[in-house]
């Protein structure tokens, strides 16, 4: 089968940074999915492997990255009931397998979900890694509950990114708090206004900009940026016994002291942990890809795909790779595997 990978760690405009290859069909373990790839959705995790995980050596064999997909369940484990061959489905899978860049892909049942019927396979691509981080960021690590947070705020910052964009729908579809998103350009900001903030402060200005919107504090932060960059502007602006989610680890030491005086909770959300450690509730990524569909299918969410390339080509993915590292993104990028008619 065809796919796509990385042999060695290069600059995405080296003809050699993303290269397509043939390898042997995968058959699923007992517990997983054979998935025919229709398409896959571009994220940072991607470049960020593509340049760190082959530095100063060459692979025997080339790395598959891909992490959002899209497709058509061919095979089912012996285990499996969760699904049959024919169903289609959308996923964000595991970091430590191949991935999706790839015609076929195995991937754990049971992190699976049904693909939202009233979604294209794009639409549906762009959709599981954003949606599951923002998802378990908002309910599992700020232990927020559905319906909860009236009087209260939250912000966002990055809202105009992928997991941002989903975030900040899954706030205004099933809580009750007040969402305040950062941007910084006019077209990052209507697209957060799209999305439903309640108000768009500029993250240059932060604390300013919270103050003159009438926020002296936010009860809630979710940091899908910059640990290291926010880390002081998010302890002035957090709420006493506030908490704060980031998805992104600091690269050099942050102080832990500064959220002392407020009683501040602070909590990490990485998507791939249940996966990474088999962890036991692991199949509820599996009903939160679900409630997902259900409501993309209700109309309550409305898709983040913003861009689209046509063809299952490395050229497609480097341009893509290039695109995200621009960090000039609004929304999510997929990649089809179909050329366009």
């Amino acid at each position: 089968m065809k796919a796509i990978g990385l042999k060695t760690s290069l600059p995405i405009d080296n003809p050699e940074s993303l290269i397509e290859f043939e390898r042997e069909k995968p058959a699923p373990a007992k517990d997983d999915l054979l998935v025919k790839v229709q398409a896959v959705s571009v994220n940072p995790v991607d470049y960020k492997v593509r340049q760190q995980s082959a530095r100063n050596e060459v692979l025997a064999a080339p790395k598959i990255l891909g992490w959002d997909a899209a497709g058509v369940v061919e095979q089912v484990g012996e285990q499996v009931a969760l699904f049959a061959p024919g169903d289609e489905v959308f996923y964000a899978g595991d970091i430590n397998r191949a991935g999706s860049n790839a015609a076929y892909q195995v991937v754990d049942a049971r992190i699976v979900g049904r693909k939202p019927r009233s979604l294209s396979f794009a639409e549906a691509a762009a959709a599981p890694l954003t949606g599951l981080t923002a998802w378990e960021a908002i309910f599992d690590r700020l232990a927020i509950q559905p319906g909860q947070g009236q009087a209260k705020s939250v912000l966002v910052i990055g809202g105009a990114g992928g997991v941002g964009s989903m975030a900040i729908q899954l706030l205004k579809q099933l809580t009750s708090l007040s969402v305040i998103a950062t941007a910084s350009r006019p077209a990052s900001s209507d697209w957060c206004r799209e999305m439903g903030a309640d108000a768009v402060v500029d993250h240059r200005s932060l604390a300013k900009d919270l103050q003159a919107s009438g926020h002296a504090f936010v009860d809630y932060i979710l940091n899908f940026v910059s640990t290291d960059q926010y880390w002081e502007a998010m302890g002035e602006v957090v709420a006493p016994q506030g908490r704060i989610c980031s998805i992104v680890p600091p690269e050099k030491e942050v102080d832990l002291a500064l959220l002392f005086r407020k009683s501040v909770s602070f909590s990490w959300e990485l998507m791939f942990t249940r996966a990474i450690f088999q962890t036991e509730d692991m199949t509820r990524q599996h009903h939160i890809l679900n409630e997902l569909a259900d409501l993309y299918d209700q109309g309550r969410l409305k898709p983040t795909l913003t861009r689209v390339l046509y063809g299952f080509t490395a050229d497609n993915f480097k341009k893509a790779h290039a695109q995200l590292e621009s960090h000039a993104t609004i929304g999510k990028l997929v990649v089809d595997f179909q050329s366009r008619a």
